[in-house]
């Protein structure tokens, strides 16, 4: 079977943790090279995984010039997203990015048309697109099981370690972008709609020296067409917790460790005193989300968590973080088309256990 050819760019705990170990589940994905400016612990990496080249940043150009790989997954800080997609358009190289997209809307709009112009395919990193407990929420609220969804809750938020470069203004770190993106993406796919406006409160500067630059957490309400209602908190500062919920007008919906990985997710159905639970065992989310990609690449078609839905969430973020420094509501602009899930991008794929941590 053909292969999709990837290079990892940035050999952080990301990729440590999740991706590197998940390729070999996929059968259509493989990891051809590593992308690194540490030199010494990249090729630990490669040499656990048996990947064959070790590339500095320096030499990135060069690689994707020569035709060695056909996509890169980009895992760097946040600040960078836009430059290395970019770069590997120029090739004719696609791009799995971890989200958020990038830091601003015209570095999302530059990265959507460089793959455009390009005809490569970028794709933002969400890995729920190919959970199925997540499409299984999906598809229940679309053949109206509690019918008309009127409200959405979540909490994401854990205890982030000091000096990690989610924690730097200067990459655009903080909860909202790393872990409140899930957040809003799920409220957007819950209502099958762009919120039009939001508002938001950030708890700053009150829980130690490092929360110095971005918040500890946030709190955020969106508003939908039809007086649908969406309210979420991120956090760097608490104790573990995960979940979400949908309010209906015959009933609730509710997932528990709905967005992280790593996790089997509990999915509970309440309709008047009738409650039902539905447990779906742990599966690997980035097998999962790498394995779809590789699809794409391979039959040529387009993925659904493409470059516009990353410019939809990144257009959320900024007004958020717009609300919550000027104490209002911000208008979210509009972006046109909306992609939703689809049961036949579901993958599921056992726990990857053969990974290195450095």
């Amino acid at each position: 079977m053909k292969k999709v050819r990837f290079a990892v760019v940035g050999a952080g705990w990301i990729s440590q943790e999740a991706f590197l170990p998940a390729v070999s589940q996929t059968g259509n994905a493989e990891v051809v090279a590593i992308v690194s400016g540490d030199a010494a612990k990249a090729r630990r990496l490669a040499d656990f995984h048996g990947i064959a080249a070790v590339h500095d940043y320096s030499a990135f150009d060069a690689m994707v010039a020569r035709g060695e790989v056909d996509a890169i997954y980009v895992a760097t800080p946040n600040s960078s997203h836009c430059d290395f997609a970019i770069r590997a358009a120029r090739h004719r190289v696609h791009a799995l990015v971890e989200k958020p997209l990038a830091i601003n809307v015209a570095q999302s709009e530059a990265m959507i048309a460089a793959a455009r112009d390009a005809g490569v395919y970028l794709m933002t990193a969400y890995r729920l697109h190919n959970d199925p407990a997540t499409l299984k929420v999906v598809e229940l609220l679309a053949s109206g099981t509690i019918g008309d969804p009127r409200q959405f809750s979540a909490t994401l938020s854990f205890m982030l370690p000091e000096n990690n470069h989610r924690l730097k203004a200067e990459h655009w770190g903080g909860p909202l972008q790393d872990v409140g993106v899930y957040c809003v993406n799920a409220a957007r796919h819950v209502f099958g709609q762009n919120p039009h406006r939001v508002s938001a409160t950030s708890s700053f500067g009150h829980a130690g020296s490092r929360y110095s630059e971005v918040e500890e957490g946030l709190t955020a309400t969106l508003e939908f067409d039809g007086g649908r209602l969406a309210q979420f908190y991120c956090g760097f500062g608490t104790d573990a917790m995960d979940y979400c919920q949908v309010l209906g007008t015959q009933g609730s919906i509710a997932l528990l460790n709905a967005f992280r990985f790593g996790m089997a997710r509990r999915l509970v159905i309440q309709r008047a005193d009738v409650q039902e639970v539905i447990d779906f065992e742990e599966t690997d989310n980035f097998s999962g989300m790498i394995a779809y990609f590789a699809d794409c690449i391979l039959t040529r078609t387009p993925p659904r968590p493409d470059g516009n839905e990353g410019l939809a969430d990144m257009r959320t973020l900024l007004a958020i973080e717009a609300a919550s420094a000027a104490g209002t509501r911000q208008d979210v602009p509009a972006t046109p088309g909306f992609a939703s899930y689809h049961a036949g991008m579901v993958r599921t794929f056992p726990p990857a256990k053969h990974k290195l941590l450095i």
